[in-house]
């Protein structure tokens, strides 16, 4: 048994082709066929004709479509119902997934992330909405009913979306549906299913050999007076379309059999091999830091509680995490010239930590001849700027300290010197806050990733201003 789910989508654009009751009945003539084999299906439309032909009676239902895809595993919602066929409650919930659900590869993730195999089905509705993308790009199989040439002209738009994501689509097959065998015509193309077939194979199509009759028999299993919904497989034996469904069946048999590696599969080993760089980018990350704050010069192993600040230089040349406190001291002193024995001090330092806690800080030194000044600017964490303040650096060039700039001339020097004593032309230093708690995750993928968007922001805005 495959650790990862074999996934064959119906879709089409048009209406009334069939796709649901091809749907149904494909997942009841596998189970039949292989009974150690798990079937699953699920819909993306809301009719519900999915949990009337396989629902039990009384069963107790602990989710439906619409909770796998707010993220709850799939495997905690599948239902073993009717025929053997496991299923997922459909849900009449899912027109606010189009505004909310994003990325079409998102269930394709899920599925290889389920932590089960077999085959899938999913029965999609009649538009190429986000799920319906969604379910296509997922599958191993895409089978598109078609029945007449507006149905045909529609499956160019499935195509497309392949092409333009660059997936091959040898996955995409047609299957003629709902063919009267009555309908006759003159000249090379006899009937139905050959001229779709035909026009089909002209544009570049696949087609499968079998196609699925039209057949009153089997409409009546779907429209009766009993208001039930019968599987072709136990009411309608003597018919061609039982036939039909049997073939179908045993193709997708041999596809199934010929996939030891299917989509999910794939994508799944894709997401390990992706998680093992982010991994070895975060552990470079950490082998770079500075082991200690570059205000007070104390190790940060031996309090690390105290980090609240993460700071980069704009050649991030040093790297490293400061003393939430002697980051905010640094501040009180160099912007305000305060000490924690000015008056007003306590209420005075909590409003510029606050500050602190919601800015990126940018520290520009530069100089006017003899003179050295400081440029500093707060940011928003989306780089919009934000406050403005020129600061004199009286004996810095010197290395003369004053009492009142210490912290502030020793986190220049110790992150912007370069040779000689000077400091690195055009480079500048950036302090971000973060989460105490977890300093750490700010070199994570997605958090390092914000603070290089940021920072490309600031280097912008200084360029223009230059």
């Amino acid at each position: 048994m495959q650790n990862y789910p074999y996934i064959i989508t119906i879709s089409s654009e048009k209406g009334g082709v069939g796709k649901t009751t091809l749907a149904s009945n494909l997942a009841i003539y596998l189970k039949a066929m292989r009974d150690d084999l798990p079937v699953t299906i699920f819909s993306f439309d809301n009719h519900f004709t999915i949990d009337r032909m396989f629902e039990l009676p009384g069963q107790n239902l602990t989710g439906t479509v619409f909770e796998m895809l707010k993220g709850v595993p799939a495997r905690e919602l599948v239902h073993v119902g009717q025929y053997g066929v496991s299923y997922i409650p459909s849900s009449t919930e899912l027109g606010e997934m189009n505004e909310n659900f994003r990325g079409p590869m998102s269930l394709t993730r899920m599925f290889a992330e389920c932590g089960f195999g077999g085959i899938v089905i999913i029965d999609t509705r009649p538009d190429l909405n986000i799920l319906t993308q969604n379910a296509l790009y997922a599958a191993d199989r895409v089978l598109i009913p078609v029945k007449d040439m507006p149905s045909l002209e529609n499956c160019k738009n499935i195509f497309a979306l392949f092409d333009q994501r660059g997936i091959d689509k040898k996955s995409l097959s047609l299957i003629p549906c709902l063919i009267d065998s009555r309908i006759k015509f003159d000249g090379l193309f006899k009937d139905q299913k050959t001229l779709l077939r035909a026009f089909a194979i002209n544009r570049g199509y696949r087609c499968m050999d079998t196609y699925i009759s039209k057949s009153p028999k089997v409409e009546s299993l779907n429209t009766n007076p009993d208001g039930k919904i019968y599987p072709i497989l136990t009411h309608a034996r003597g018919t061609d379309v039982h036939g039909q469904f049997t073939e179908i069946a045993r193709d997708i048999l041999r596809n199934y059999d010929a996939t030891p590696e299917p989509r999910s599969c794939l994508y799944a080993a894709w997401l390990r091999e992706k998680e093992g760089k982010k991994k070895e980018s975060y552990l470079a990350r950490l082998e770079g830091l500075a082991e200690r704050c570059l205000v007070c010069g104390a190790l940060l192993s031996e309090q690390p509680e105290r980090r609240g600040f993460y700071y980069e230089t704009s050649d991030r040349a040093s790297r490293g995490f400061l003393h939430s406190d002697c980051f905010t001291d640094l501040l009180c002193a160099a912007l305000y010239g305060m000490t924690d024995q000015s008056q007003a001090y306590g209420a005075a330092r909590m409003v510029i930590a606050d500050r602190a806690q919601k800015t990126v800080s940018l520290f520009l030194p530069q100089s006017q001849g003899a003179t050295a000044q400081l440029d500093y600017r707060q940011f928003s964490h989306d780089g919009d700027q934000l406050f403005r303040k020129e600061l004199s650096m009286q004996g810095f060039s010197e290395g003369e300290f004053d009492g009142m700039n210490d912290r502030l001339f020793l986190l220049l020097n110790e992150s912007l010197a370069g040779y000689e004593g000077s400091l690195r032309e055009e480079a500048w230093l950036a302090v971000h806050p973060v989460d105490a708690d977890a300093p750490e995750t700010v070199l994570q993928d997605e958090h390092y990733r914000a603070i290089r968007q940021v920072h490309a922001r600031i280097a912008e805005q200084l360029g223009q201003s230059a």
